[in-house]
This record gives structure tokens, sequence and C-alpha cells, in this order.
């Protein structure tokens, strides 16, 4: 796929598809890790003269009109990092849209309202791409986090506007998860927590051929031990996948992958609970749950990950949304960020996570995808990068 740097987009009208879907708490932007990451290719169409429209998502308003969904802050938030006025749209498409089109300026920046008040954008619908490509002579994708979702804004607009293109930050991905799964530096070690194993099954079965360490933690790793005979008590576990996680232990020893399981758990009576215990994993009592890695359990996956020349990590290890049980994800993250390893971190529990101990920018790469970072991973073909590499 063509990169924007390869364009020339001079006077040209750019469509920038950007991920803009932050947290919003009293009208104001959150967290504007998301409008920083898109900075690169904005401040370059800028350079080049364009006339810079943006447009994103923000959550799930369900095709309606809904003003807690409003990017509205999105605008004055991103006004003050590029240090000039983003103009705001009142809708996406439609006449009064493409008169400010028209009246803006070359290096200028118009910000669309959210994609998703229209019905249109996430049925992929032909009318709405059309009537989002009318607006522009260029169009660049700088969303990875929405590149696996066949999405008008994504997929559609494409087939009407001749010049598509990579942004820098979706680039930037591609290149570095390629480089994970084609040619990484060795020896390798993929952590993986989160809850369930339902979700990360393909992304265990893609990894196992190009690791050679894996380190199964968060309530997923409930799933693993009662697969292997051991009582896991009133913890989260996903019964119907016993036989998935069996078979994942299996492939692994015949691809001759190390597989660390946790050997204690902090225990207590509900995720409300201030405090837990550690305990053996032979010594879950039936009336608790396990709500994070025990330290013996830190201890042996720090020391197993001291050696890597690669290592991705995605999941939270335990309930780290509650202080008390996010004393193993916090210790790994410090341990895993201090490392000599590549390190590549993915997901958006994760991306919490690395921020809250401090460590987000000491990795190598953080992934601003969730559902495509996991895709991408398991080898799936994301609809947007294939919809740029038809274009080139």
């Amino acid at each position: 796929m063509k990169i924007v740097d390869q364009l020339d987009l001079s006077g040209k009208r750019v469509l920038i598809r950007v991920d803009f879907n932050v947290p919003l708490k009293e009208g104001q932007v959150a967290d504007d890790t998301r409008l920083r990451a898109s900075l690169p290719t904005i401040k370059y169409a800028q350079g080049a003269q364009a006339r810079v429209i943006l447009c994103s998502h923000l959550g799930r308003p369900k095709g309606e009109r809904r003003p807690e969904f409003s990017l509205a802050p999105v605008a004055k938030r991103l006004s003050e990092l590029l240090g000039q006025e983003v103009k705001f749209a009142p809708d996406c498409i439609g006449p009064e849209v493409e008169e400010m089109v028209r009246e803006l300026r070359e290096g200028e920046v118009l910000l669309l309202e959210n994609l998703r008040f229209h019905k249109g954008e996430t049925k992929n619908d032909p009318e709405f791409a059309k009537a989002l490509a009318k607006l522009a002579e260029v169009y660049v994708n700088d969303a990875f986090a929405v590149s696996h979702r066949a999405h008008a804004s994504v997929v559609g607009v494409t087939e009407y506007i001749t010049e598509c293109a990579a942004g820098f930050c979706l680039a930037r991905e591609i290149k570095y998860l390629s480089q994970l799964l084609t040619s990484p530096v060795k020896p390798v070690a993929a952590v993986i927590g989160g809850a369930k194993v339902s979700t990360k099954i393909g992304l265990l079965t893609n990894l196992l051929p190009k690791i050679d360490k894996l380190f199964i933690g968060g309530a997923m790793a409930n799933t693993f031990l009662k697969a292997l005979g051991l009582e896991v008590g009133r913890s989260f576990c996903e019964e119907e996948y016993l036989e998935e996680a069996r078979r994942v232990l299996t492939e692994a020893e015949g691809a001759g992958v190390k597989v660390y399981l946790p050997v204690d758990v902090i225990i207590a009576e509900s995720q409300e609970s201030t405090a837990g215990e550690a305990v053996s994993i032979k010594q879950i009592p039936p009336d608790k749950a396990a709500y994070d890695l025990g330290p013996e359990t830190v201890s042996y996956f720090a020391e197993a990950l001291s050696q890597m020349g690669t290592i991705v990590l995605n999941g939270p290890m335990g309930l780290f949304e509650n202080p008390a049980f996010a004393k193993a994800t916090v210790a790994l993250a410090r341990r895993i960020a201090a490392s000599n390893a590549v390190t590549i971190a993915g997901g958006g529990d994760t991306l919490r996570a690395l921020k809250e101990a401090g460590v987000a920018t000491a990795f190598s790469y953080l992934s601003t995808g969730g559902g495509a970072f996991l895709e991408f991973l398991e080898g799936k073909t994301l609809p947007g990068v294939a919809a740029l590499e038809k274009r080139s």
C-alpha cells in the first residue's frame, strides 16, 4: 500500500480517517493519546498545503444523533495540540458540510461530526460512502484501530476516491506487527492475559509457531488451570473452552513452546474486596475466587522473561481496575519495560494498565488497536488494509 508521503497533496482536499474514539469527561477529552498519534499525518498534510478533512467515530450512537457522542470536544482539544483552530462541521455529509469543505484554505483543518450518527457508516452503505468521497480528492486511512471493520469510512470510500494511502500511524502499526510475525528478534515471548480464552484462541493458535515462550495470566489462566484438573473455586472460568485450552497446551508442546501458567494467585471473596490472600494454585478454596497472579508467579514469569529478544504483551494479569488486584499487572509491565527486548503491547485494557504502571513510554511500540491488534496477530486480513492495497 502507498504511504501518504508518496502522494502529491498540494492544494488537494484530503480526507483522513483518524481514530478519535477517545474518553470524554465533563465535556472534555480525558485521554488525548489517540489524538497525538494522528498528529504526524495531519501535520504532514498541512505542510504539504493540503486542505485537511478529518473523520472519525466516537462511541456507539447506533445511527442516532446523540449529543454525548459529539466530536465537538475533540475539535477543541485538537486545536490546542495543533496550535491553530480546527473547524468543526455539524455533520459528516451533506450540502452544509460540502460548503465548509469548499471554503477550506490550504493548511486548514476541518473535523467532521461523528460518522456513526449515520447508520450507513457501520453498514458500509455505498450511498453514504459516496457522500463521504464527494468531499475529497485523496483518502488517507490513519486509523489502525478500526481497520478490521468493513465500514464506509474505512473500506467503502476507497471505491470512490482514486488516490488512497496509509497514514504514518497505520503504516507504523503494520510495520511493527508484521515484523513480529515474520522476522522478530529471537527468542520471542508472548504474555497473554485478559478474562476470556474464547477471545484469544485465534491469537494463541497463530502465535505458537512463531514464539518460544507463552505466558498465560489474567482470568483466562483459570480455564487453563481447570483444563489441567485443578479446582479454581468461584474464579471466572469458561467451562466450554476446557478442551480448546488443552488443545493449545498440546500444540505448544508439539511446537517446542514452553508454557508458563500461574503457580500462585491472589484470592478474595469478591471483586470489590479491598485486599486478597496469596495461595498456591492447588489451594484455591471453593468459596473464593482468584483475581490476580501471586508474588511467586510474578517472580517466576519475570525470571523466564529476562533473556527474551522480543516480548509481546496483550491483556492485564488480573482485575487491575481494583488496586487490590493490580499488583501483578503493574509489576510485570515494569519488568518487561525494563528489559532489553523489543517490547510490543496492544489492546485498550493493556494500554491503560501500562499508563497506570507508568511505563507506557518505555515500550518499543504500543499498538493503538484493540480488536485490530488481535485480528492482525491472528493472521487475519484487515479489510481497511486490503482496501488500500487494492488501490496501490
